[in-house]
C-alpha cells in the first residue's frame, strides 16, 4: 500500500510539473502575456507584453540583485531590432526595466529580450501577443 501511494503521488508531481513547463506564458491581467526568461548566471528575467491604445506595451526586466551593474539590451522582432541599449540595475531591488510601446502588426507578434553584461551572463525571453 505504501509503495503504490509513493508512486500515486510521484506521479501527480511529474504530471503537475509537466504541465506547468508546457505553458510558459500566463495571462497577468486583461489580456497581458507575463513570461518568464532564462538566464546562465544568477539573475532572473521577465517580458510582459500589454495592449495600450492599439499599440503593444513591451516591458522586459532583469533583477540581479546588485547595483550598478551594466547590461547590453536588444529587444527585437524576429526580424527587426526594436531597441538596442544599455541598462544599468539600480536599487532598491538591483534590477533594471526596459519599456517601449511598438506597433501591434496584423497577427501574431512575437518580440524576442535579450541581455547581456560584461561577465558573460546572458538572460533571454521570447512572448507572443495575439
Amino acid at each position: 500500500m505504501r509503495r503504490t501511494l509513493t508512486t500515486v503521488l510521484g506521479l501527480a508531481t511529474v504530471v503537475t510539473t509537466a504541465a506547468l513547463v508546457a505553458i510558459p506564458a500566463t495571462l497577468a491581467k486583461d489580456g497581458d502575456v507575463l513570461v518568464r526568461g532564462t538566464c546562465t548566471g544568477p539573475s532572473s528575467s521577465k517580458l510582459k507584453l500589454s495592449e495600450e491604445d492599439g499599440r503593444i506595451e513591451v516591458e522586459f526586466e532583469v533583477d540581479q540583485n546588485r547595483n550598478g551593474v551594466r547590461w547590453n539590451v536588444v529587444l527585437r522582432r524576429p526580424s527587426t531590432v526594436l531597441a538596442r541599449t544599455t541598462r544599468v540595475t539600480r536599487g532598491p531591488s538591483g534590477s533594471f526595466e526596459l519599456r517601449r510601446v511598438v506597433a501591434d502588426l496584423a497577427g501574431s507578434d512575437r518580440i524576442t529580450a535579450r541581455a547581456t553584461r560584461a561577465s558573460g551572463e546572458v538572460c533571454s525571453v521570447t512572448a507572443t501577443f495575439g
